[in-house]
């Protein structure tokens, strides 16, 4: 097939072309409707060829037959390329093994950039309608949501390939948030949570380990998530900055027990104001940040004892949550400023995840669980490209977590 392509270019010299669009005579209508017909001829030419090769003789040379199989008429065919639709003769034989390379079996489209045209849009979250608009403006061809479905699932295998690649043995910065999506199970429209696990390695490279899908957070569900990075060849985690999630503590404690807990300061404020009355709300905001902005952890419990005189009677349940969660809200103030702003909150996953939303507000639900994971590879896919960078300021802070942690990165670092 390739060889025909190239015969094609090689039918008009540049300046062969030039004379004929000069003449008085040139109908450009008519040239177009040649190249579409002798493309066919292309591609009808390489799929009797594919059967010549399948069958190891040519057409009507029965000298050299030496099997059982031989040709079996044709099936029409109607396929969608970059000059529009055609019909063709896919050759058939007798035992029904012949699957041709060319157009492939079940695919109605013969150019590979119009499938990755679709692809792409897919993944930017635009919606059947707009993927077949834009098709036809384009190609002059109609493609339905079961052509873009079987399309974009050829992404299928490249995204468990990517869910199970190995990983680097340290990660010193992990952060996991949960988006909840709407999946039909068994005839019904199901809650279901994509966990995203989203890392710096040592090189400030921002990076995306997987993705799980669940119903509940659990202690049960976190320790396969946390077993398949470490399946994975990840050894250790300084850090990981999470937003509550239940049983996440318990779970990466018991595989990595060195691994430090940061709540995160953005969701510990949400649950601490959830029941807090409006005309309120500002005061105690004002009053709560005086804990998380203290330079210390003595000067933090300080600043919650003074929350909770001043607010403690009105909404016990606010200072109940700041008490129970402290051990890992007061990770950050060992550290210095550099890495404090980045585990308090969990920002950089969230920013991620907020383009997810962007890209999947367009679908109200998923038909399955594997239709999900091939929208959200896609994203990670075409949001990922562009981190090329480390993020800001790493050279510095990993220089201070180098003193922090310096007995496990130099083990590492000394292989």
């Amino acid at each position: 097939m390739k060889g025909g392509i190239n015969k094609m270019k090689e039918l008009l010299t540049k300046e062969q072309a030039r004379e004929i669009a000069r003449s008085s005579n040139f109908d450009a209508e008519l040239m177009a409707d040649k190249l579409v017909a002798y493309y066919k001829d292309v591609l009808q030419e390489a799929l009797e060829a594919e059967m010549d090769d399948e069958l190891g003789y040519s057409k009507y040379d029965w000298k050299n037959k030496d099997n059982t199989n031989s040709r079996n008429g044709h099936s029409k065919k109607t396929v969608s390329s970059r000059f529009g639709k055609m019909d063709l003769k896919i050759p058939r034989d007798i035992e029904g093994t012949f699957n041709p390379v060319t157009v492939k079996t079940h695919e109605r489209i013969v150019n590979p950039s119009i499938d990755d045209r679709i692809i792409s849009m897919y993944a930017k979250g635009m919606s059947t309608r707009d993927i077949n608009s834009q098709m036809r403006e384009i190609y002059g061809i109609d493609v339905s949501a079961d052509m873009i479905s079987r399309i974009t699932d050829k992404v299928i295998p490249l995204a468990k390939e990517w869910q199970n690649r190995p990983l680097q043995e340290i990660y010193p910065l992990l952060f996991l948030d949960g988006i909840v999506f709407d999946v039909r199970q068994d005839g019904q429209l199901i809650k279901k949570t994509a966990y995203v696990v989203y890392a710096i390695n040592l090189e400030g490279m921002k990076e995306i380990l997987g993705i799980w899908i669940g119903e509940a957070e659990s202690a049960k569900f976190w320790m396969n998530v946390i077993c398949d990075l470490q399946t994975r060849g990840v050894k250790d985690i300084f850090i990981a900055s999470v937003d509550g999630l239940n049983g996440f503590e318990e779970a990466i404690c018991s595989v990595f027990p060195k691994t430090e807990i940061q709540r995160c300061i953005v969701h510990q404020i949400r649950t601490s104001t959830k029941f807090v009355s409006y005309k309120d709300r500002k005061k105690f905001c004002r009053d709560m940040k005086e804990i998380y902005n203290s330079p210390n952890e003595e000067s933090g419990l300080a600043a919650l004892d003074k929350f909770e005189e001043i607010w403690g009677k009105q909404y016990p349940y606010a200072i109940k949550s700041w008490r129970n969660n402290w051990k890992n809200i007061s990770t950050f103030f060992k550290y210095p400023q550099e890495i404090r702003k980045i585990i308090y909150t969990t920002n950089h996953i969230e920013n991620f995840n907020r383009a997810i939303r962007k890209v999947t507000k367009t679908k109200s639900s998923f038909p399955t669980e594997e239709s999900l994971l091939k929208l959200l590879y896609l994203i990670v896919m075409d949001k990922t490209e562009k981190w090329t960078m480390p993020i800001h300021n790493w050279s510095l802070i990993i220089n201070q977590l180098g003193i922090y942690f310096q007995e496990r990165l130099t083990n590492y670092l000394m292989k």
